[in-house]
């Protein structure tokens, strides 16, 4: 994370190699790790995936249960989305509430979800006015080693296109099939960290832990840029902004085609 302590000999050797257009594995600047995504893992949940992006590992799970609506919005669903940053993950993390970072996290998901309207909530109502389904996704760090965010939100996006309706557990009555959650589109993050000049894409523990900033923009399949947040101290400029917008659409359609 930002806050992390790398020694001024490793940092140097990270800056020397990208004023070569170098990075420490091997990739190119706008070279995401490898991806790999598995679904439907845990039994109790109504969705789950987990991915793992190089040695970055999360899971996301999902749960569906009746609910009343809020009194704004009589007929939509709603979708809650908490994540944790468990110790096992990193030394850094520690047990006890959300921290700062998890709480920025799962907003930068869930407003990503949100804003392209990739739950059609109007397909959650049960009644109007009296109940709805309520969707709630939970995202666990297992293993940090850079770019949490990225990998969050492909475990989260993987997790709900799995998911289905409970009909049969809270309405029997109805004599209903269960159902996949009504997916609209499949929103995509991309987070670029800024490095003395450089913008890299994906990155690993030690190249996040020196970026003076960070910008994640999601994006859906038809390339409309859906949420954009920034991150840390330093500066995004008009060209670095122009850079990370074409990449996220890039990169999102490379990432879409991995994750089917």
């Amino acid at each position: 994370m930002s806050n992390s302590i790398v020694s001024q000999i490793k940092r140097d050797h990270i800056m020397n190699l990208l004023a070569e257009g170098k990075r420490e594995d091997g990739r190119q600047f706008d070279e995401f790790r490898k991806i790999e995504v598995e679904t439907g893992l845990i039994e109790s949940a109504d969705g789950s995936a987990k991915v793992k992006l190089g040695d970055t590992i999360v899971m996301a799970g999902i749960k569906i249960v009746p609910g009343v609506p809020y009194p704004d919005a009589p007929a939509d669903g709603t979708l809650t989305t908490g994540m944790e940053l468990i110790p096992m993950a990193h030394p850094e993390f520690e047990s006890g509430p959300p921290s700062e970072d998890a709480i920025e996290m799962a907003r930068v998901v869930d407003r990503g979800i949100r804003e392209s309207g990739m739950i059609d909530v109007k397909k959650l109502c049960i009644k109007e006015g009296e109940s709805i389904w309520m969707v709630f996704l939970d995202i666990y760090a297992i293993d940090h080693c850079g770019n949490l965010f990225d990998a969050a939100t492909i475990a989260s996006v993987c997790a709900l296109r799995t998911a289905k309706i409970p009909w049969k557990q809270y309405f029997p009555e109805m004599e209903k099939e269960d159902e996949p959650l009504p997916v609209t589109c499949i929103p995509i993050s991309v987070t670029e960290h800024k490095i003395g000049n450089d913008l890299i894409v994906d990155p690993n523990f030690d190249e996040e832990a020196i970026a003076t900033a960070r910008l994640t923009v999601t994006t859906d399949e038809n390339g409309n840029y859906r949420a954009m947040q920034k991150g840390g101290k330093g500066s995004i400029t008009r060209g670095d902004l122009s850079l990370c917008l074409d990449r996220a659409v890039e990169i999102g359609k490379q990432i879409r085609s991995i994750i089917g």
